[in-house]
C-alpha cells in the first residue's frame, strides 16, 4: 500500500525519459555526474526509464568501468531517498511490478528500480558501427520501452552521442514492417545536447554521426531537438553561480557529496531533461514554446543538409539564451531546495498556480476576437507552506505575430487584462504567468495561457 500526500500535485502520470550519458571520471567528464545528481533530485517528476552509458566527445570506445561513476550517484540516491520522499509525504514504495508500470507525479521510485534501469549502450560512436553487431542492453531496453502499452512519448535525452537510439531504430527497421517502424518512431522524442556521436577532435564532421542519419531518414516520424543554445549558456551560468553551487549543493546530503567541481562548464547536459519537467511553463511537444530547456524552431541544422528543431540560427540562439538566462535562477534555486530536502527531510515546496479557476500544468487555451479584453486571474493560486506569493506576467517572444504590450514584465498583479489588438487574425498570443513564493529560494510555478483567434 502506498500513501502519498500530493499537496499541490495533480494525480497525473510522469513524462517518460531515457538518459544516454557518457559519464566518466570527474576530472575528465564531471558535467554528466553533475547533471545526474540534478536529475535524480527530480525522480518524483520524471519517470526515469533508463540511464544508459554510451560514447561521447571524450570517449570512443566507451570504457566499461566508467559506468561505476553513474552507479555511485545512484547509490547516493539510495541514501537520500527516505528524506526526498518526505517532500511528497510518501510512506512506502510501489511493488516492483507497479514501479515498472506507470508512475504518477509525486512518486519517488526506489533505488532498486533506478538500478534496474541502468544499462550499457553502444560503446563505439558514429553511423559506421550501426548494424547487426552493435546491439546492446541499452538499445534493447529502448525497443522494449517503446513496445509497452503506454501512450506517453519517450524522451531520449542525449548527454553524449545518441548512437544507442540509432541502433534501436536500425534493428526495428530491419525486423519489422514500414508501418511498425513508423509506429515505433512515433513513440520517441530525441533531445540532443549538440552532436556528440564522435570524439571532440571530429566534432565538425557531422556526416560521421548517426544523428545525421536519423534526421535524414526519419525526418517525418522522429521528433528531433538539437540544442545549440541552452547547453552552452547552462555551462557559463553555472560558472558564474559556482560559489552558490559550492555552498548550497556540494557536500549537502549524499547526492551533493557526489557533485564534482566543473572542468569546462557546469551541467551542460541538464537542459535536456529540464525540457521535460512538467512545471506549467511549456509543452515539450512544442519546442517553439520557451521553457527551462530553451527555445527551438524548425530549421536547417549545422550540417546544412538536414532539418530539426534547433537553436543554431543566430537570432533563435539569442532568443533561446535570453529565456534560459531569465529562468536559470528559478531552476537552480528549485534544485537547491530539493537538495535541502535530501539533507534534512524538510524544506520548501513550490506554489500552485491557478489561472481562471484552472489548476494543473497544461496550457490554458482561450478563444478571443480582435478588440476583445481577456481577463487573466491567478488570485486563487496558493502556496502549500503558507508563503506569500508574487506574480509576474509576460508575453513570450518568438511565437505568434501579435504584440499585446506585455513583452516587459507586469509585476505583482494577480489579475491582468489583455487587450487584443485589432490586427489579431489567424494567430496565437502566448502569455506566461509566473508565481514565486517569498521563501529564501523564491520557488517558482508557472502557467501558460494561449489566446487563439475565435
Amino acid at each position: 500500500m502506498l500513501c502519498l500526500l500530493t499537496i499541490g500535485v495533480q494525480a497525473q502520470l510522469k513524462p517518460r525519459v531515457v538518459i544516454l550519458t557518457d559519464i566518466g571520471r570527474p576530472d575528465l567528464e564531471p558535467d554528466d555526474t553533475e547533471s545526474l545528481v540534478h536529475l535524480l533530485c527530480y525522480a518524483d517528476r520524471l519517470e526515469i526509464e533508463g540511464i544508459i552509458t554510451s560514447t561521447g566527445w571524450n570517449c570512443d570506445p566507451y570504457p566499461t568501468e566508467s559506468a561505476a561513476y553513474r552507479d555511485s550517484v545512484v547509490e547516493a540516491y539510495s541514501k537520500d531517498i527516505q528524506n526526498l520522499s518526505l517532500r511528497s509525504g510518501q510512506k512506502h514504495f510501489y511493488t516492483r511490478e507497479k514501479e515498472n508500470g506507470k508512475q504518477r507525479i509525486g512518486y519517488w521510485p526506489s533505488a532498486e528500480y533506478i538500478r534496474s534501469r541502468c544499462k550499457m549502450g553502444s560503446q563505439r560512436a558514429g553511423i559506421g558501427v550501426i548494424g547487426k553487431d552493435n546491439d546492446s542492453e541499452g538499445s534493447d531496453l529502448i525497443i522494449r520501452l517503446a513496445d509497452e502499452n503506454d501512450d506517453r512519448p519517450i524522451w531520449v535525452c542525449a548527454w553524449g552521442g545518441a548512437n544507442t537510439l540509432a541502433q534501436a531504430i536500425w534493428k526495428v527497421q530491419q525486423t519489422r514492417t514500414p508501418e511498425q517502424l513508423k509506429a515505433f518512431l512515433h513513440k520517441l522524442r530525441l533531445y540532443t545536447i549538440t552532436d556528440q556521436d564522435m570524439v571532440w577532435a571530429m566534432r565538425e564532421n557531422l556526416a560521421y554521426s548517426s544523428h545525421q542519419w536519423m534526421r535524414r531518414e526519419f525526418a517525418d516520424d522522429l521528433k528531433f531537438v538539437w540544442d545549440e543554445g541552452a547547453w552552452q549558456l547552462q555551462c557559463e551560468l553555472g560558472k558564474q553561480h559556482w560559489q552558490k553551487i559550492q555552498q548550497q549543493i556540494q557536500g549537502h546530503a549524499a547526492l551533493g557529496k557526489q557533485y564534482p567541481n566543473y572542468k569546462y562548464g557546469v551541467e551542460g547536459d541538464t537542459p535536456s531533461f529540464l525540457n521535460v519537467i512538467p512545471n506549467g511553463l511549456h509543452n515539450p511537444e512544442e519546442p517553439i514554446q520557451a521553457g527551462w530547456g530553451g527555445y527551438h524552431t524548425w530549421a536547417l541544422t549545422k550540417d546544412s543538409t538536414t532539418y530539426a528543431w534547433t537553436s543554431v540560427e543566430e537570432s533563435v540562439q539569442k532568443l533561446s539564451e535570453g529565456y534560459y538566462h531569465h529562468f536559470y535562477l528559478d531552476n537552480l534555486n528549485d534544485f537547491i531546495a530539493r537538495i535541502e530536502w535530501a539533507e534534512k527531510g524538510e524544506g520548501n515546496r513550490n506554489p500552485v498556480t491557478i489561472v481562471n479557476g484552472k489548476k494543473g500544468t497544461d496550457a490554458i487555451v482561450i478563444k478571443a476576437k480582435a478588440g476583445q479584453t481577456v481577463k487573466l486571474d491567478a488570485s486563487k493560486s496558493y502556496d502549500p507552506d503558507g508563503d506569500e506569493l508574487s506574480f509576474f506576467w509576460h508575453q513570450q517572444k518568438g511565437i505568434g505575430k501579435t504584440e499585446v504590450g506585455m513583452y516587459e514584465f507586469i509585476n505583482n498583479l494577480s489579475t491582468v487584462n489583455v487587450t487584443i489588438p485589432d490586427t489579431f487574425h489567424d494567430d496565437e498570443i502566448h502569455i506566461i504567468c509566473e508565481v514565486h513564493d517569498n521563501s529564501k529560494y523564491a520557488l517558482p510555478a508557472y502557467r501558460r495561457i494561449i489566446i487563439r483567434t475565435k
